[in-house]
């Protein structure tokens, strides 16, 4: 499909970012794993560009076990110098051992009974589309009570900044401008 930059958020020459744009940004996560991989992603990412994180999701995925937070739980010192000296992705000891912490984080909401899917998509945001990114807004109250629920529960990397762009990433708030051929309200 060839889309004009009008129909579309943003405009990038890079191919993957527009991809990026038109198969995921927005459209909702709902399965544990993709939240937990998107969440940890937008964690890398502060600080940095998206293209970077984009530009090396799949080193971050071999590199945490695809994300699955049974077997990142499982890691230790080893693994956390084992990434540190993968050039693939950002080599970061806080937020490495951050995608840890989150993964036992994780894992303890779903012991508790409140998995991650439902805790997250109890702050969904409806309401009308920002009409162009100069709207866009880098937090939110809802990003803000989002992430304190999360650091209670033991997640790291996950201030209310990092917090928004995960809910847009993961289609909690659609931020799709009103002129987006993605928009979906």
């Amino acid at each position: 499909m060839v889309v004009a930059m009008a129909d579309r958020c943003w405009e990038s020459t890079d191919a993957a970012y527009n991809r990026y744009h038109d198969e995921e940004w927005g459209r909702p996560v709902v399965d544990e794993r993709g939240l937990y991989e998107k969440l940890c992603l937008e964690g890398f990412q502060s600080g940095l560009s998206w293209l970077t994180i984009l530009r090396k999701r799949e080193a971050f995925r071999a590199g945490f076990a695809g994300f699955d937070p049974e077997q990142v739980a499982t890691f230790g010192d080893q693994d956390v110098e084992r990434l540190l000296a993968d050039a693939g992705i950002v080599r970061h000891r806080g937020k490495i051992e951050a995608a840890i912490a989150n993964a036992h984080a994780v894992l303890e909401l779903r012991a508790a009974g409140r998995p991650l899917p439902e805790l997250v998509w109890s702050y969904r945001v409806d309401g009308p589309g920002p009409r162009t990114s100069r709207d866009w807004k880098a937090k939110t109250p809802g990003s803000e009570a989002l992430s304190k629920d999360l650091r209670k529960a033991g997640f790291r990397f996950v201030g209310p900044t990092t917090v928004y762009a995960f809910m847009q990433a993961a289609g909690l708030a659609d931020d799709h401008v009103v002129t987006c051929f993605r928009r979906t309200g």
